[in-house]
């Protein structure tokens, strides 16, 4: 008996992803089944181009169970992709495209088929177009999960924003005393769940040097209690530290994670540190959910150039778990 599939959406249609796809796949045999949510068409197309050699399983989706998956073969549930050229394909059509790839997966979560997911990279602006921040939004909107999180892992240093995709003008009129306790306790639950110990968490400021200015006292009105409040309910928490020198070795070395309060104030110093050794979990759904940490990168699409260490660190990851 074979642990529970991960299920691969494969995304954007002109990506790097099955690129990377075909690279993780030469470097490691997985014992857990992968099967890709994905157009033969263009698996076939990128194959071809890319030079890469395997058999083609396909699946059929309402007889799953039927299978004895392995690797041995590719493993794909068939998305039709209506595009007559490959390499020029309207928004309308990869996003409907990637749509019909997410509610195949949502479908086989729902019928607890498995409860492990990656979805290649796709470009917020056209699939989300407004309508959800990222994809971590849209999943808990679908699952109706109010409380989720963002944490970036890596095993020597993970880093989790309070707000997500938010332009900077907004973060302050976003944050509140109870979102940042929120957050922090997904963080620790998650550990407690998936690792079996709780997480030293750093807790950064807003405001440059932890410092308030003037009527702008968020550091001292909002963070500092929402930390006062974790450590008297036994959560290990500290801060607020400033943002500007806590990922120096001889600080962030004494923790598991770095809470920040927006998307780069902590994503650029974790992509920096660990560049594509890192996976964007989305924690608080009743599944678990990877993106490796990059997006489509258009501009490397069939260069055959693409580090797909992201993707088999999130593969390895499930692989575990």
């Amino acid at each position: 008996m074979y642990s529970k599939p991960i299920l691969i959406i494969a995304g954007e249609p002109k990506s790097i992803f099955l690129e990377i796809f075909f690279k993780t796949l030469k470097l490691k045999n997985f014992k857990t089944p992968l099967i890709l949510i994905c157009s033969k068409k263009l698996l076939i197309s990128q194959m071809r181009k890319l030079k890469f050699k395997m058999n083609i399983l396909d699946l059929d989706l309402n007889k799953l169970d039927a299978y004895k998956l392995n690797n041995q073969s590719i493993n794909i549930i068939d998305i039709n992709l209506n595009s007559n050229n490959l390499n020029i394909i309207k928004p309308i059509i990869s996003n409907s495209y990637i749509q019909n790839s997410f509610d195949v997966a949502f479908k086989l979560i729902k019928k607890k088929f498995t409860y492990k997911l990656i979805n290649g990279p796709i470009s917020k602006k056209t699939f989300l177009n407004g309508k959800f921040p990222g994809v971590t939004e849209m999943l808990g909107k679908k699952f109706k999960t109010e409380k989720i999180a963002m944490l970036i892992y890596n095993k020597k240093l993970s880093v989790c924003p309070i707000t997500t995709h938010l332009p900077l003008k907004l973060v302050s009129k976003k944050l509140s005393k109870n979102l940042i306790i929120e957050k922090i306790i997904l963080v620790n639950n998650f550990y407690k769940k998936m690792f079996k110990y709780k997480p030293k968490i750093a807790v950064l400021g807003l405001n440059p040097h932890c410092e308030s200015f003037n009527k702008i006292r968020e550091d001292e009105i909002i963070i500092k209690p929402a930390i006062n409040k974790l450590k008297k309910l036994r959560y290990n928490v500290s801060g607020p530290f400033s943002a500007d020198t806590m990922f120096i070795k001889q600080n962030r070395m004494s923790y598991d994670v770095i809470v920040g309060m927006y998307h780069d104030q902590v994503l650029t110093p974790i992509k920096t540190l660990f560049e594509y050794d890192a996976i964007n979990i989305t924690i608080g759904l009743p599944f678990i959910r990877i993106s490796p940490d990059h997006g489509p990168n258009t501009i490397m699409y069939g260069k055959n150039m693409s580090n797909p260490s992201s993707l088999l660190s999130a593969i390895n990851f499930l692989n575990k778990n």
